[in-house]
């Protein structure tokens, strides 16, 4: 690993994929706990790390629970960099969950992306590749993907959601689920 971040200083090369959680069955404290273990193993192992660690999560429908999950993940990350004198915030890289997708009523789909991809906006992602609504039976297609590029422009053109800086900072209600989270992924990861 550490010939690697020598070779490649100019790149962010290290990536943690927690979709592979949340796909897999994890509840959030698990996927928050689990990913930030993940990145804590990282600094132990690296000496130097230049770079942003890019997060690639995977959000559900549980809407003002996924924006909090969203906002923990950075607020833990950026608790353990600083105990390794890593001044570079996460890269967080969102897509909506593979896990609710149904192939009977499709049309859900796009609802359940469009909220999740919602979720990704408000919980501060840096980058967000949306799901097509068809992804689970079709081939890649052009008109699934461009509904699914379609999503995001309507959110980012109608709903404004590109003027705001942090839309959730200063809700109680975010604020409160994004400590909690925050505080029960850590004594996760502590064994309590």
């Amino acid at each position: 690993m550490n010939l690697i971040a020598t070779a490649t200083a100019t790149i962010s090369f290290i990536s943690i994929n927690t979709g592979l959680y949340q796909n897999a069955g994890a509840n959030m404290v698990q996927q928050i706990a689990y990913s930030v273990a993940h990145a804590n193993e990282y600094f132990n192992r690296i000496s130097t790390i230049n770079k942003p660690i890019v997060f690639e999560v995977s959000v559900g429908t549980n809407y003002f629970f996924e924006i909090a999950k969203l906002r923990a993940l950075r607020l833990l990350f950026n608790l353990i960099a600083k105990e390794y004198n890593h001044n570079l915030d996460c890269h967080l890289l969102v897509s909506p969950t593979k896990r609710n997708k149904t192939i009977y009523d499709y049309n859900v789909n796009m609802l359940r992306t469009t909220t999740e991809c919602m979720s990704a906006i408000l919980g501060g992602a840096d980058a967000i590749a949306n799901l097509p609504y068809d992804a689970l039976y079709h081939k890649d297609n052009e008109f699934g993907d461009r509904i699914a590029r379609n999503q995001l422009l309507i959110l980012k053109h109608e709903s404004y959601f590109d003027k705001v800086n942090n839309p959730a900072d200063g809700s109680y209600y975010i604020e409160s689920l994004t400590h909690q989270l925050a505080e029960k992924a850590l004594n996760f990861i502590q064994g309590y």
